[in-house]
């Protein structure tokens, strides 16, 4: 009796094992596979962004009509998007990301001087927000609901160029950034104009602070009033 408990004993610990050793083995390899995309993901950035740094030097050079709309943003957005699944997916102070999140966070700035130089240069009136933000645990719990309104608001505006810093990224860039705008470490944090607004702010509450928008949104009612006016009429 007692060999057949010992047998039983023996049989589930090598079923056991193999099953453990089964689990590890997938589990090494989905891990293997997974750091394999967020490889693929980091070389497919550094080539964006070198392309992005030659675009930026060509559109400087460009005049006025040449410009039309920017499709910079766009791809900084893009980009922005990969980073931040990166940065849910693995360590944020891994260096290998805090090297590209460097990088990027310099393209937005230079991104938002090219904004600024072309409305300066071609009387352009792009409505941009500085948006200031922090990682850091229990920092800033509103940050991510900021983060999402701030999308939805450029889903519904194009018009508007959003630019996301985070706060204390370790970088000369930024931290100029943040003198030259006076920014105070209360986040989330929103420069709009020459206004700096701090705490969560909804996306009615940023309706109401760009009084612009209204007039895009009039400027859009009339064009399409008068579509499907014509539209009306070709069918008549």
């Amino acid at each position: 009796m007692k060999k057949v408990v010992w047998k039983t004993y023996v049989i589930a610990f090598v079923i056991t094992s193999a099953i453990f050793a089964v689990s590890f083995g997938l589990s090494n390899a989905i891990s293997e596979k997974r750091i394999q995309e967020i490889r693929s993901i980091e070389n497919k950035i550094s080539v964006d962004i070198l392309s992005i740094e030659t675009q930026f030097s060509l559109l400087e050079d460009l005049s006025c009509g040449e410009i039309g709309d920017s499709f910079l943003s766009r791809e900084l957005a893009s980009i922005g998007s990969r980073l931040q699944m990166m940065e849910s997916e693995r360590n944020p102070d891994d260096p290998e990301f805090l090297n590209l999140k460097k990088y990027y966070s310099l393209l937005l700035i230079k991104d938002q001087l090219l904004t600024k130089k072309i409305a300066e240069k071609c009387g352009d009136n792009t409505i941009t927000i500085l948006y200031f933000y922090s990682n850091r645990e229990d920092d800033c719990e509103d940050c991510s609901k900021q983060g999402a309104v701030l999308t939805r608001l450029q889903e519904l505006y194009p018009e508007i160029r959003v630019y996301p810093f985070d706060y204390y990224l370790d970088t000369p860039a930024i931290e100029a950034l943040r003198s030259v705008h006076r920014i105070d470490a209360e986040f989330p944090a929103l420069k709009i104009k020459n206004t700096t607004y701090y705490g969560l702010k909804t996306l009615a509450d940023l309706e109401e602070l760009i009084p612009e928008l209204e007039e895009i949104k009039k400027a859009r009612e009339e064009m399409e009033a008068l579509k499907n006016a014509t539209s009306t009429d070709q069918v008549e």
